[in-house]
């Protein structure tokens, strides 16, 4: 390709890019651009929201790019404190050594290992000296911290900044130093911690990386970033059935944001809605898992709740206590899926119709439940379990 041709390719989906002008300038260099993704192992999971940039680098590396995988083991310690309301609570190593041993491979679903390099930041950062830590500090000012709007607000709603969430930045910065990235991934609200990277690459006499942004994934709440710890995530890693359930849960609107970004095209106006979400959910599971997989879901899915077969399909079992119904709703929610439901939340399923015993629905929400082994209690359109 050519560089133009090359850039009008990489940049659709991009929201922002710091500068197009620069990114094809490397393009034309006629060499493999260093092209860097940072990912902390806070958890043990990446999800559909870390995808979106996985995505982007494989987009790179088809272009005959290289990939630079930057497991933040030292970082991980920290948190990266973008966008969050509130410190992290911090990781031991051993804790992060152990949710980065199946990173690489959940990342290698996305990108070709073979031209993955892959690096731990802890490799150069356990080398500094104190002085050294001291020197990289007093290359950025606390005023240029504050001017990130995730602490700005924070101290606006007197809430804590500890000191060490203040080294995030200064330490990602480095990290494209210690690369030499020339372009460097993220989301939009990474936009801060890369432009510290390009100031330090410049302070080192080395080419300025370019910022490449991606838009954030909202989670299944449909309001706040899909994150393992708030809840709302598919994780690419999780089961066949555990992920088109999930993407099965979620509303239209935020099923139309999700087709641009997890499909690369737009939600078709005719399309049903719950046609559209099963392509949606289908697709996903083929991308993670398989053809055949994504197939015997879907049909798994038309057996329980499109074609009302639920005697028929596997569920989970749920041991009921003698209980009302909001009871026995919240905890079915809590047992049998791990999902925590508040008695108001399953008073107001229980009142729009959601839930059904037997097929039969109950919209009594103080009504006492007479249960036997055997009976199904559908809980919402994409969860029921089976009484024992």
């Amino acid at each position: 390709m050519q560089p133009a041709e090359a850039l009008a390719s990489l940049k659709q989906g991009a929201a922002q890019i710091i500068s197009e002008a620069e990114l094809q300038q490397k393009l034309a260099l006629g060499r493999p651009l260093r092209v860097k993704l940072g990912v902390d192992p806070s958890t043990t999971d990446l999800h559909l929201g870390h995808s979106i940039v996985l995505r982007k680098l494989r987009q790179f590396q088809d272009l005959g790019h290289q990939a630079v995988l930057i497991i933040g083991d030292f970082t991980g310690m920290i948190g990266d404190p973008s966008g969050r309301s509130a410190t992290r609570p911090h990781l031991t190593r051993e804790e992060v050594m152990h949710n980065a041993e199946t990173y690489r491979d959940q990342a290698f679903k996305i990108l070709d290992s073979a031209r993955t390099e892959t690096v731990f930041n802890g490799d150069w950062f356990r080398k500094m000296n104190y002085e050294e830590v001291i020197r990289l500090n007093s290359r950025v000012t606390l005023q240029q911290m504050l001017q990130r709007e995730d602490f700005h607000a924070r101290i606006d709603n007197q809430q804590a900044i500890h000191a060490h969430e203040i080294q995030y930045p200064i330490m990602q910065g480095w990290d494209s130093v210690m690369v030499r990235a020339d372009v460097e991934l993220g989301g939009t609200d990474q936009l801060f911690n890369i432009l510290v990277g390009r100031d330090f690459q410049k302070e080192e006499g080395q080419p300025q990386q370019v910022v490449f942004l991606l838009p954030i994934l909202e989670g299944l709440d449909g309001s706040k970033k899909m994150s393992k710890s708030l809840g709302n995530f598919v994780g690419i890693s999780e089961s066949a059935s555990e992920i088109f359930g999930k993407l099965m849960s979620i509303s239209d609107e935020l099923m139309a944001r999700y087709y641009p970004l997890l499909l690369e095209r737009s939600l078709s106006k005719e399309a049903h809605p719950l046609e559209a979400k099963k392509q949606l959910a289908f697709e996903i599971v083929q991308t993670y898992h398989s053809a055949d997989a994504a197939k015997r879901t879907l049909d798994e899915w038309n057996a329980r709740f499109s074609e009302k077969r639920l005697s028929d399909a596997e569920l989970p079992q749920f041991t009921a206590q003698a209980a009302d119904i909001v009871t026995t709703v919240v905890a079915a929610y809590a047992k049998a899926f791990e999902i925590t439901k508040s008695r108001a939340d399953a008073r107001r399923l229980i009142e729009q119709g959601s839930v059904q015993l037997d097929g039969k629905k109950v919209t009594d929400s103080k009504a006492a439940l007479s249960l036997r082994t055997g009976q199904v209690l559908r809980l919402d359109k994409t969860r029921a379990v089976r009484i024992k």
